[in-house]
């Protein structure tokens, strides 16, 4: 393929999922644009070049077709980068969806994947290692879950992106029913469903994800296993240090995620968390992200680039599977892991010395001496929360 006939991408969100979609093509020399708000970190890459056509992607997944239609673009591979976004390409028309394809999974595949529900009767029914779960759509349904199910368990949104919008948290923790009807009622008076779960026991180094790539043919491409070390909030959060592993040593959770996705009939990028459950030793599978992640830059540093593999199936163009990887590499995202470290270290259960050396040792993945300016945009905006937080707790205790 010629300079010529390089089609660009169009990246559509913001955040450190697109810089890290924006760098790893900007390596491959794969010509990007990114629709994104106007203060966004990915903004600042030396890569980024704004979608023309298009101010900011605030609200913009609701106008698609609107935006590609008058887009001056001839063409151009999509890759979303929120839940939001992919929903809206795999919804394109097929005129529109011809001139910027995707590698996305069908429809239905993806709203079983987005939707917490559909995902959890998708995995009974594939007979798929998974937490006790419950649909709920009233109080009455908690009735039929047992007392002591209800010890460190959480509801879990059917919507989780809006959820996070409407509460910023990812899920209620509950320690009892009451506690679980008070949260429920919330939930629903918001207008949002959610489903009772389970909480497997165990710290965050049992946690592993499994993120990958499948072709147009089904074939899974490429796996990239790692392990999260920590993360923030510490029972319930994000993670914010890993490190990569074998494949050998998720060797049950990758075969269940590839056993899951072939049922669905799926196809693209796809990141799946599970938690190693140590009750009954096995692998039980939390959730599938189907799309780029947070850490997609990581797994490209350390030798699976999925974002390239999309580029190229999109476009029906041969994708090379994946081989070996670098084990043993560290990431850490100090935005979180700050406050992460500093709890751990209250508690007595991690040193500053052990905090100054997982840090000194990992790489970060918006710090890059190659392009250092979203790096400079992120530490500004980390400081603004702060001050604010502190202000805003501060005019509290007056």
């Amino acid at each position: 393929m010629g300079a010529a006939d390089v089609k660009p991408v169009l990246i559509l969100g913001g955040g450190l999922t697109a810089l890290g979609v924006i760098r790893t093509l900007g390596r491959a020399a794969i010509p990007t644009y990114v629709l994104a708000s106007p203060t966004d970190l990915a903004r600042r890459s030396r890569w980024f070049r704004p979608a023309p056509g298009a101010a900011s992607g605030t609200g913009a997944e609701s106008s698609l077709e609107a935006l590609l239609d008058a887009s001056p673009i001839e063409g151009a591979v999509l890759i979303p980068c929120s839940d939001a976004w992919a929903t809206r390409v795999v919804r394109l028309r097929p005129s529109l969806a011809e001139r910027f394809p995707a590698s996305l999974a069908p429809a239905g595949a993806l709203e079983t994947l987005l939707d917490k529900g559909r995902f959890a009767e998708a995995l009974r029914s594939a007979g798929v290692p998974h937490p006790r779960t419950a649909e709920l759509t009233g109080t009455p349904d908690l009735a039929a879950i047992p007392d002591e199910a209800f010890s460190g368990s959480f509801l879990k949104p059917r919507d989780s992106q809006l959820f996070f919008q409407h509460f910023g948290v990812k899920a209620f923790r509950v320690e009892g029913r009451a506690q679980a009807a008070e949260r429920l009622r919330a939930a629903n008076a918001a207008g949002l469903a959610v489903i009772f779960q389970e909480y497997i026991p165990g710290p965050a180094s049992n946690h592993f994800f499994v993120d990958g790539f499948v072709d147009r043919q089904g074939s899974c491409a490429a796996t990239f296993a790692r392990r999260r070390l920590r993360m923030y909030p510490l029972d319930f959060g994000n993670s914010s240090y890993m490190v990569s592993v074998e494949r050998d040593d998720v060797a049950d959770a990758i075969a269940i995620v590839k056993r899951l996705l072939d049922r669905l009939g799926y196809r693209g990028v796809f990141s799946a968390e599970f938690k190693f459950d140590e009750r009954d030793r096995r692998f039980k599978i939390l959730e599938v992200n189907a799309r780029p992640w947070w850490y997609v830059e990581f797994a490209a540093r350390c030798g699976v680039d999925v974002c390239t593999m999309a580029y190229r199936d999109a476009q029906k163009l041969p994708v090379e599977p994946a081989g070996a990887y670098r084990v043993g590499r560290a990431c850490v995202y100090p935005s979180y892991d700050f406050d992460a470290c500093r709890e751990l270290n209250r508690r007595g259960q991690l040193s500053r010395w052990e905090w100054a050396r997982s840090w000194l040792t990992a790489e970060q993945p918006v710090f890059r001496w190659s392009d250092p300016f979203p790096a400079l945009a992120d530490v500004s905006q980390v400081v603004a929360r702060r001050f604010r937080r502190a202000m805003t707790g501060s005019s509290r205790g007056r």
